[in-house]
Protein backbone atom coordinates (compact mmCIF):
# COMPACT_ATOMS: atom_id res chain seq x y z
CA UNK A 1 0.00 0.00 0.00
CA UNK A 2 2.86 2.50 0.29
CA UNK A 3 3.40 5.43 2.69
CA UNK A 4 -0.09 7.23 1.26
CA UNK A 5 -1.56 6.44 4.39
CA UNK A 6 0.50 8.54 6.06
CA UNK A 7 -0.06 12.02 3.97
CA UNK A 8 -3.39 13.44 2.98
CA UNK A 9 -4.44 14.47 -0.45
CA UNK A 10 -4.00 17.78 -0.81
CA UNK A 11 -0.87 17.59 0.47
CA UNK A 12 0.23 15.05 -1.63
CA UNK A 13 -1.44 15.94 -5.23
CA UNK A 14 0.59 18.96 -4.51
CA UNK A 15 3.62 16.94 -4.46
CA UNK A 16 6.27 16.92 -7.67
CA UNK A 17 6.31 13.39 -9.64
CA UNK A 18 9.54 13.21 -7.33
CA UNK A 19 8.23 14.01 -4.03
CA UNK A 20 5.46 11.62 -4.54
CA UNK A 21 7.89 8.69 -5.18
CA UNK A 22 8.68 7.13 -2.06
CA UNK A 23 4.54 6.89 -1.25
CA UNK A 24 4.19 4.66 -4.15
CA UNK A 25 6.14 1.92 -3.11
CA UNK A 26 5.64 -1.34 0.00
CA UNK A 27 9.12 -1.71 1.91
CA UNK A 28 10.94 -0.50 -1.44
CA UNK A 29 8.87 -3.01 -3.65
CA UNK A 30 7.12 -0.88 -6.53
CA UNK A 31 3.29 -1.14 -5.59
CA UNK A 32 1.26 1.73 -7.73
CA UNK A 33 2.89 2.39 -11.04
CA UNK A 34 1.63 6.30 -11.81
CA UNK A 35 4.63 8.11 -13.22
CA UNK A 36 7.69 7.72 -15.53
CA UNK A 37 9.92 9.71 -12.87
CA UNK A 38 9.30 7.04 -10.14
CA UNK A 39 11.20 4.67 -11.49
CA UNK A 40 15.37 4.86 -10.95
CA UNK A 41 17.95 3.32 -13.06
CA UNK A 42 18.37 0.17 -11.20
CA UNK A 43 14.67 -0.41 -11.33
CA UNK A 44 14.77 -0.04 -14.72
CA UNK A 45 17.71 -2.50 -15.46
CA UNK A 46 15.79 -5.32 -13.21
CA UNK A 47 12.63 -5.37 -14.85
CA UNK A 48 14.51 -5.15 -17.72
CA UNK A 49 16.62 -8.30 -17.00
CA UNK A 50 13.26 -9.96 -15.37
CA UNK A 51 11.44 -9.62 -18.87
CA UNK A 52 13.91 -10.95 -21.03
CA UNK A 53 13.89 -13.99 -18.03
CA UNK A 54 10.37 -13.65 -18.70
CA UNK A 55 10.44 -14.10 -22.68
CA UNK A 56 13.05 -16.94 -22.41
CA UNK A 57 10.73 -19.45 -20.25
CA UNK A 58 7.34 -18.92 -22.24
CA UNK A 59 9.08 -20.12 -25.29
CA UNK A 60 8.60 -23.60 -24.31
CA UNK A 61 5.14 -25.21 -22.83
CA UNK A 62 6.62 -25.88 -19.64
CA UNK A 63 7.84 -22.99 -19.25
CA UNK A 64 4.38 -20.92 -19.67
CA UNK A 65 2.74 -23.33 -17.64
CA UNK A 66 5.56 -22.59 -14.83
CA UNK A 67 4.21 -18.94 -15.76
CA UNK A 68 0.63 -19.36 -15.80
CA UNK A 69 0.76 -21.07 -11.96
CA UNK A 70 2.23 -17.89 -10.50
CA UNK A 71 -0.44 -15.84 -10.28
CA UNK A 72 -3.93 -17.69 -10.39
CA UNK A 73 -4.84 -16.54 -7.07
CA UNK A 74 -4.96 -12.91 -8.19
CA UNK A 75 -7.18 -10.92 -10.47
CA UNK A 76 -6.85 -7.64 -12.41
CA UNK A 77 -9.70 -4.88 -13.35
CA UNK A 78 -8.79 -3.47 -16.72
CA UNK A 79 -10.97 -0.16 -16.09
CA UNK A 80 -10.04 1.49 -19.84
CA UNK A 81 -12.47 4.49 -20.30
CA UNK A 82 -10.18 5.72 -23.00
CA UNK A 83 -9.81 4.15 -26.74
CA UNK A 84 -7.33 2.01 -26.62
CA UNK A 85 -5.85 -1.17 -28.74
CA UNK A 86 -2.14 -1.84 -28.39
CA UNK A 87 -2.05 -1.37 -24.38
CA UNK A 88 -5.49 -2.38 -23.33
CA UNK A 89 -4.07 -5.97 -25.21
CA UNK A 90 -0.58 -6.15 -24.21
CA UNK A 91 -2.07 -5.80 -19.95
CA UNK A 92 -4.44 -8.40 -20.98
CA UNK A 93 -1.52 -11.00 -22.68
CA UNK A 94 0.38 -10.08 -19.77
CA UNK A 95 -2.52 -11.07 -17.07
CA UNK A 96 -2.99 -14.36 -18.78
CA UNK A 97 0.87 -15.09 -19.05
CA UNK A 98 1.25 -14.91 -15.20
CA UNK A 99 -2.15 -17.10 -14.64
CA UNK A 100 -4.39 -13.29 -13.40
CA UNK A 101 -7.88 -14.03 -14.37
CA UNK A 102 -9.15 -10.34 -15.41
CA UNK A 103 -12.37 -8.27 -15.50
CA UNK A 104 -12.64 -5.31 -18.17
CA UNK A 105 -14.92 -2.35 -18.52
CA UNK A 106 -14.06 -0.46 -21.26
CA UNK A 107 -17.40 2.20 -22.30
CA UNK A 108 -18.56 4.12 -19.35
CA UNK A 109 -22.04 3.31 -21.35
CA UNK A 110 -22.01 -0.83 -19.67
CA UNK A 111 -21.19 0.37 -15.68
CA UNK A 112 -23.28 2.08 -13.43
CA UNK A 113 -21.31 5.90 -14.36
CA UNK A 114 -24.40 5.85 -16.85
CA UNK A 115 -26.43 6.40 -14.20
CA UNK A 116 -24.41 8.77 -12.80
CA UNK A 117 -21.89 6.97 -10.71
CA UNK A 118 -18.93 8.63 -10.34
CA UNK A 119 -15.15 7.20 -11.98
CA UNK A 120 -14.05 7.27 -8.00
CA UNK A 121 -16.98 4.86 -6.90
CA UNK A 122 -16.65 2.90 -9.98
CA UNK A 123 -12.83 1.92 -9.47
CA UNK A 124 -13.33 1.73 -5.95
CA UNK A 125 -16.19 -1.15 -6.50
CA UNK A 126 -13.90 -2.94 -8.28
CA UNK A 127 -10.83 -3.02 -5.61
CA UNK A 128 -13.59 -5.05 -3.62
CA UNK A 129 -13.58 -7.58 -6.31
CA UNK A 130 -9.78 -7.40 -7.77
CA UNK A 131 -6.07 -7.15 -6.89
CA UNK A 132 -4.87 -5.19 -9.24
CA UNK A 133 -6.43 -1.86 -11.16
CA UNK A 134 -5.04 -0.83 -14.67
CA UNK A 135 -6.82 1.65 -15.84
CA UNK A 136 -6.63 4.11 -18.95
CA UNK A 137 -8.81 7.22 -18.63
CA UNK A 138 -8.94 10.61 -20.59
CA UNK A 139 -9.39 12.40 -17.08
CA UNK A 140 -6.05 13.46 -15.78
CA UNK A 141 -4.69 12.23 -12.66
CA UNK A 142 -8.04 9.99 -11.94
CA UNK A 143 -5.12 7.13 -11.78
CA UNK A 144 -3.06 9.21 -8.93
CA UNK A 145 -6.27 10.10 -6.83
CA UNK A 146 -7.16 6.78 -6.88
CA UNK A 147 -4.44 5.38 -6.17
CA UNK A 148 -4.50 7.55 -2.76
CA UNK A 149 -8.12 6.40 -2.62
CA UNK A 150 -7.22 2.54 -2.40
CA UNK A 151 -4.36 2.54 -0.23
CA UNK A 152 -6.49 4.78 2.36
CA UNK A 153 -9.20 1.49 1.37
CA UNK A 154 -9.91 -1.51 4.10
CA UNK A 155 -8.07 -3.43 1.26
CA UNK A 156 -5.47 -2.06 -0.28
CA UNK A 157 -5.14 -2.32 -4.36
CA UNK A 158 -2.60 -1.38 -6.47
CA UNK A 159 -3.10 1.41 -9.28
CA UNK A 160 -1.19 0.72 -12.69
CA UNK A 161 -1.71 4.35 -14.87
CA UNK A 162 -2.01 2.90 -18.05
CA UNK A 163 -2.79 6.33 -19.52
CA UNK A 164 -3.89 9.67 -17.66
CA UNK A 165 -5.44 12.54 -19.70
CA UNK A 166 -2.83 14.05 -21.38
CA UNK A 167 -0.10 13.59 -17.91
CA UNK A 168 1.75 10.49 -18.29
CA UNK A 169 1.92 6.73 -20.01
CA UNK A 170 4.70 5.10 -16.89
CA UNK A 171 4.18 1.71 -18.42
CA UNK A 172 5.10 2.49 -22.26
CA UNK A 173 7.44 4.91 -21.67
CA UNK A 174 9.06 1.63 -19.35
CA UNK A 175 8.25 -0.62 -22.67
CA UNK A 176 10.02 2.42 -24.93
CA UNK A 177 13.60 1.56 -22.20
CA UNK A 178 13.37 -1.72 -22.83
CA UNK A 179 13.27 -1.58 -26.60
CA UNK A 180 15.91 0.75 -26.00
CA UNK A 181 17.96 -1.42 -23.96
CA UNK A 182 17.72 -4.58 -26.23
CA UNK A 183 18.59 -2.47 -29.40
CA UNK A 184 21.50 -0.94 -27.99
CA UNK A 185 22.69 -3.90 -25.47
CA UNK A 186 25.79 -4.36 -27.91
CA UNK A 187 26.29 -0.46 -28.23
CA UNK A 188 27.25 0.26 -24.75
CA UNK A 189 23.98 0.93 -23.39
CA UNK A 190 21.09 3.41 -23.88
CA UNK A 191 24.19 6.19 -21.94
CA UNK A 192 25.69 8.33 -24.57
CA UNK A 193 23.19 7.99 -27.12
CA UNK A 194 20.98 10.25 -28.89
CA UNK A 195 17.17 10.23 -29.18
CA UNK A 196 15.29 12.58 -31.26
CA UNK A 197 11.77 13.01 -30.72
CA UNK A 198 8.94 13.68 -33.41
CA UNK A 199 5.82 15.59 -34.08
CA UNK A 200 3.23 15.86 -31.14
CA UNK A 201 5.31 16.63 -28.11
CA UNK A 202 3.01 18.64 -26.68
CA UNK A 203 0.33 16.71 -26.10
CA UNK A 204 1.99 12.98 -26.47
CA UNK A 205 2.23 11.42 -23.07
CA UNK A 206 4.30 8.82 -24.40
CA UNK A 207 7.13 11.50 -24.97
CA UNK A 208 6.63 13.13 -22.18
CA UNK A 209 7.09 10.30 -19.80
CA UNK A 210 9.98 8.63 -21.90
CA UNK A 211 11.95 12.14 -22.01
CA UNK A 212 11.51 12.02 -18.13
CA UNK A 213 12.61 8.39 -17.99
CA UNK A 214 15.69 8.92 -20.20
CA UNK A 215 16.90 11.34 -17.57
CA UNK A 216 18.14 8.21 -15.58
CA UNK A 217 21.11 7.36 -18.00
CA UNK A 218 24.73 9.45 -18.49
CA UNK A 219 25.22 11.71 -21.32
CA UNK A 220 22.09 11.37 -23.07
CA UNK A 221 21.10 13.53 -25.72
CA UNK A 222 17.57 14.92 -26.60
CA UNK A 223 16.21 16.92 -29.37
CA UNK A 224 12.89 17.35 -29.87
CA UNK A 225 11.56 17.66 -33.53
CA UNK A 226 8.10 19.68 -33.76
CA UNK A 227 6.14 22.45 -34.69
CA UNK A 228 6.30 25.51 -32.52
CA UNK A 229 2.44 25.14 -31.20
CA UNK A 230 3.39 21.39 -30.30
CA UNK A 231 6.91 21.63 -28.90
CA UNK A 232 7.68 19.95 -25.82
CA UNK A 233 6.00 21.22 -22.82
CA UNK A 234 7.79 23.19 -20.60
CA UNK A 235 7.29 21.86 -17.60
CA UNK A 236 9.05 18.30 -18.88
CA UNK A 237 11.85 20.71 -20.25
CA UNK A 238 12.71 22.11 -16.44
CA UNK A 239 12.71 18.50 -15.17
CA UNK A 240 15.25 17.66 -17.64
CA UNK A 241 17.43 20.84 -16.64
CA UNK A 242 16.56 19.76 -12.75
CA UNK A 243 18.44 16.36 -13.88
CA UNK A 244 21.24 18.17 -16.20
CA UNK A 245 20.03 16.29 -19.59
CA UNK A 246 21.25 17.94 -22.47
CA UNK A 247 18.42 18.73 -24.90
CA UNK A 248 17.34 21.29 -27.97
CA UNK A 249 14.34 22.57 -29.40
CA UNK A 250 13.90 22.62 -33.81
CA UNK A 251 11.30 22.07 -36.12
CA UNK A 252 13.90 20.85 -38.54
CA UNK A 253 14.29 16.99 -38.79
CA UNK A 254 15.86 16.54 -42.28
CA UNK A 255 19.72 17.57 -40.54
CA UNK A 256 19.20 15.62 -37.46
CA UNK A 257 18.70 11.99 -39.21
CA UNK A 258 22.33 11.64 -39.50
CA UNK A 259 23.03 12.11 -36.04
CA UNK A 260 20.43 9.98 -34.45
CA UNK A 261 20.56 6.72 -32.89
CA UNK A 262 17.05 6.67 -32.47
CA UNK A 263 13.94 8.61 -33.73
CA UNK A 264 10.86 8.23 -31.92
CA UNK A 265 8.00 9.42 -34.32
CA UNK A 266 4.19 10.63 -32.89
CA UNK A 267 1.35 11.33 -34.76
CA UNK A 268 -0.55 14.68 -34.08
CA UNK A 269 -2.89 14.01 -31.12
CA UNK A 270 -6.37 16.10 -33.02
CA UNK A 271 -7.77 14.12 -30.29
CA UNK A 272 -7.21 16.99 -27.62
CA UNK A 273 -8.01 19.94 -29.83
CA UNK A 274 -9.85 22.45 -28.24
CA UNK A 275 -11.39 23.49 -31.19
CA UNK A 276 -12.02 20.97 -34.06
CA UNK A 277 -9.78 20.70 -36.76
CA UNK A 278 -7.89 22.97 -35.30
CA UNK A 279 -4.75 20.55 -35.97
CA UNK A 280 -5.18 20.26 -39.68
CA UNK A 281 -3.43 23.82 -40.31
CA UNK A 282 0.07 22.16 -39.30
CA UNK A 283 2.06 21.24 -42.13
CA UNK A 284 2.94 17.59 -40.81
CA UNK A 285 4.72 16.10 -44.02
CA UNK A 286 7.73 18.04 -42.56
CA UNK A 287 7.72 15.74 -39.46
CA UNK A 288 7.40 11.78 -41.60
CA UNK A 289 9.35 9.46 -42.43
CA UNK A 290 9.84 7.36 -46.04
CA UNK A 291 12.72 6.07 -48.45
CA UNK A 292 14.17 9.08 -48.96
CA UNK A 293 14.56 9.81 -45.11
CA UNK A 294 15.88 6.52 -44.32
CA UNK A 295 18.95 7.67 -46.80
CA UNK A 296 20.05 9.94 -44.01
CA UNK A 297 19.99 7.94 -41.16
CA UNK A 298 22.80 5.90 -39.35
CA UNK A 299 23.02 2.07 -40.12
CA UNK A 300 22.79 0.98 -36.72
CA UNK A 301 19.62 3.96 -35.61
CA UNK A 302 16.47 2.56 -34.60
CA UNK A 303 12.90 4.29 -35.34
CA UNK A 304 10.17 3.71 -32.73
CA UNK A 305 6.44 4.63 -32.78
CA UNK A 306 4.07 4.03 -29.97
CA UNK A 307 1.19 3.52 -32.70
CA UNK A 308 -1.60 4.50 -33.69
CA UNK A 309 -0.07 5.55 -36.91
CA UNK A 310 -0.98 7.89 -39.50
CA UNK A 311 1.49 9.16 -42.53
CA UNK A 312 4.07 10.19 -40.70
CA UNK A 313 5.65 7.09 -41.39
CA UNK A 314 5.72 5.39 -44.80
CA UNK A 315 4.57 2.08 -44.83
CA UNK A 316 7.70 1.22 -47.25
CA UNK A 317 10.06 2.25 -44.14
CA UNK A 318 7.95 -0.94 -41.93
CA UNK A 319 10.50 -3.47 -44.05
CA UNK A 320 13.91 -1.42 -43.28
CA UNK A 321 15.62 -3.65 -40.26
CA UNK A 322 16.08 -0.35 -38.17
CA UNK A 323 12.20 0.03 -37.52
CA UNK A 324 11.55 -1.46 -34.34
CA UNK A 325 7.90 -0.27 -33.22
CA UNK A 326 6.34 -3.78 -34.29
CA UNK A 327 8.73 -5.29 -31.58
CA UNK A 328 8.20 -2.06 -29.59
CA UNK A 329 4.60 -3.48 -29.35
CA UNK A 330 5.73 -6.72 -28.13
CA UNK A 331 8.09 -5.96 -25.99
CA UNK A 332 5.17 -3.75 -24.50
CA UNK A 333 3.63 -7.39 -23.45
CA UNK A 334 6.63 -8.76 -22.05
CA UNK A 335 7.99 -5.52 -20.19
CA UNK A 336 4.12 -5.09 -18.64
CA UNK A 337 4.16 -8.79 -17.53
CA UNK A 338 7.62 -7.88 -15.55
CA UNK A 339 5.92 -5.27 -14.04
CA UNK A 340 3.05 -7.07 -12.67
CA UNK A 341 5.18 -9.93 -11.12
CA UNK A 342 7.14 -7.71 -8.98
CA UNK A 343 4.44 -6.19 -8.21
CA UNK A 344 3.26 -9.15 -6.79
CA UNK A 345 6.95 -10.35 -5.30
CA UNK A 346 7.50 -13.00 -7.93
CA UNK A 347 10.74 -12.16 -9.64
CA UNK A 348 12.61 -14.58 -6.82
CA UNK A 349 10.59 -17.55 -8.06
CA UNK A 350 10.55 -16.75 -11.46
CA UNK A 351 14.85 -16.19 -11.17
CA UNK A 352 14.98 -19.47 -9.17
CA UNK A 353 12.72 -21.36 -12.27
CA UNK A 354 15.52 -19.40 -15.03
CA UNK A 355 18.19 -20.92 -13.10
CA UNK A 356 17.34 -24.41 -12.92
CA UNK A 357 16.60 -24.72 -17.11
CA UNK A 358 19.86 -23.43 -17.47
CA UNK A 359 21.55 -25.99 -15.36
Amino acid sequence: MGNLRSIEWAAFRDLSPEEKTPYLGDNGRIFHTLYAQQFSRAQLDNLGRLATRIRGIAKSKEGMLFLKSLLTHKRAMLYFTQPSTRTFLSFCAATEILGMPHGEVRDRATSSELKGESAEDSVRTFSSYFDLIIMRSELGGLAERMAWVLSNADRPVPVVNAGSGKDQHPTQALLDVYTLQRSFERRGGIDGKHIVFVGDLLRGRTVRSLACLLSNYEDVELTFVAPPSLQMAREILDQLDAHGVSFRLTDELLSLLPEADAVYMTRVQDEWDEVSGESAAIDVSRYSLGRGELDRLKQDAIIMHPLPRRNEIAIEVDADPRAMYWRQMRNGMWIRTALIATVFGCEGEIEAYDAGTMV
